[in-house]
């Protein structure tokens, strides 16, 4: 790995482990062994290390969450979009806890984010019209894109709805799995007489992910 991306890695580490604010150039170069001058040789300050960071977030999500095509809408097919949410959220978690500061600082981030955000509602939006074609849910078109951008508005403030609305102060596997929960409840919500079964089957999936992971905690 170049030592680029492994800064970027690194950084991404420590923001989630520690928070971004608590953590400077100086712990990065100190995390990874090298001077503060060769990591000041790939990037100019921390600021320029979060937009790699979400230029990272913004590649997992086109890979992630793009329209099914040809293939059989059941339990596994599901559990690959809901695995990806998952793996968003935690794997970018210091962003989703702190995101409005973060963003506020950063006018260039925040547009890079708008438009990430854009696209995503855009993909969503076609995911649940393609999974109303096919007899999953149960909605009118006028209310497919009000339902990806609320699914969407969960997913994004969950962290920091558990942080500030709740005693928990670190955000665990645990706590995020509730929130896949509460998306699932969503889905459930307009789910066609033969596809409640599945949405049934998920929940009880990850209601045993939840369990597992908080007698692991």
């Amino acid at each position: 790995m170049k030592t680029r991306d492994k800064i970027v890695h690194a950084s991404l580490e420590l923001f989630n482990e520690h928070g971004e604010r608590s953590i400077t150039t100086n712990h990065i170069a100190t995390h990874l062994g090298i001077s503060p001058g060769n990591l000041y040789y790939h990037f100019r300050n921390k600021e320029d290390i979060i937009r790699s960071i979400f230029t990272l977030y913004q590649q997992h999500l086109d890979s992630g969450f793009q329209p099914y095509q040809d293939k059989k809408v059941d339990v596994d097919l599901l559990i690959g979009y809901f695995d990806a949410l998952f793996y968003t959220l935690w794997q970018f978690r210091f962003m989703y806890s702190n995101l409005v500061i973060i963003l506020g600082r950063d006018p260039e981030l925040n547009k890079q984010y708008t438009q990430i955000q854009k696209q995503v509602l855009a993909r969503s939006s076609n995911i649940l019209n393609k999974l109303k074609q096919d007899g999953v849910l149960t909605i009118e078109d006028r209310d497919i894109t009000p339902l990806a951008d609320t699914i969407r508005m969960v997913a994004c403030f969950w962290i920091s709805n558990r942080l500030t609305h709740s005693e928990t102060t670190v955000i665990t596997k645990t706590s995020l799995y509730e929130g896949l929960l509460r998306v699932l409840m969503l889905f459930r919500a307009y789910a066609s007489d033969d596809a409640k079964p599945t949405f049934m089957r998920l929940e009880q999936h990850y209601q045993t992910l939840a369990q597992t992971e908080q007698q692991a905690d």
